[in-house]
Formats: C-alpha cells, sequence, structure tokens
C-alpha cells in the first residue's frame, strides 16, 4: 500500500469587509490567533467555537506559525481600524452624558 501525500488548501476565506474568517465559518483568524496566544490548544479552540473543525484549527494554527510577521501585520490594521471604527462611533453618539439624557427622556415619558 502506498501512502500518497497531497497538500490541502488553508481554510482561510477573506470575506467583502477583508476579514479573514476560518473554515467557512464566522469566526475570524484574529479570534484562532489570540486564543492560541493565550495558551489553548486546537482541541480547546474547537470546544470554544464548535462551528471549526479540528483539521482547519489545525491548519489555521500551522498557517499562522509559518507566516507569523504577514499574521501580526494582518492583525495590527484590524487593530487599528477597529480603533478608528471605535473613535468614529464615539465622537457620532457622545457617550458623555449618556445617563443622564436618558433619564430626562425618562422622565418626560413617565412623569412623577
Amino acid at each position: 500500500m502506498t501512502l500518497t501525500i497531497t497538500t490541502s488548501p488553508i481554510p482561510l476565506t477573506l470575506d467583502a469587509n477583508g476579514v479573514v474568517r476560518v473554515g467557512g465559518t464566522r469566526v475570524t483568524l484574529d479570534t484562532v490567533v489570540a486564543v492560541f496566544q493565550q495558551g489553548s490548544t486546537a482541541e480547546e479552540i474547537v470546544y470554544r467555537y464548535p462551528s471549526l473543525k479540528l483539521a482547519d484549527v489545525y491548519a489555521t494554527i500551522a498557517f499562522y506559525l509559518n507566516n507569523a510577521e504577514a499574521v501580526e501585520r494582518y492583525l495590527q490594521q484590524r487593530q487599528q481600524q477597529a480603533q478608528l471604527i471605535r473613535q468614529t462611533n464615539q465622537s457620532r453618539f457622545d457617550p458623555q452624558g449618556l445617563r443622564d439624557r436618558l433619564l430626562a427622556r425618562r422622565a418626560e415619558q413617565f412623569p412623577c
């Protein structure tokens, strides 16, 4: 019996928003890398995110380990984008005084 060695495609896809997802799921590369860096095993990651396949998680970890610099750059870009979105949202929806505005609105609707 002869063992045939083949390569499987990397289970990563880039969605319309530029986010890398794992194995056709909604789980992001960011998530898998973060929990892996926190010390989780592939099995623990699949337990946490049951939509993932174990083989896809191992392939994703292997991709990360083989391309650490590129993945880290991608993760930094994602963090910068998230920070920019957070700042934009905070400037559009000022959280200062939110409680006071909500209490005032409530008082208007339900006067004592």
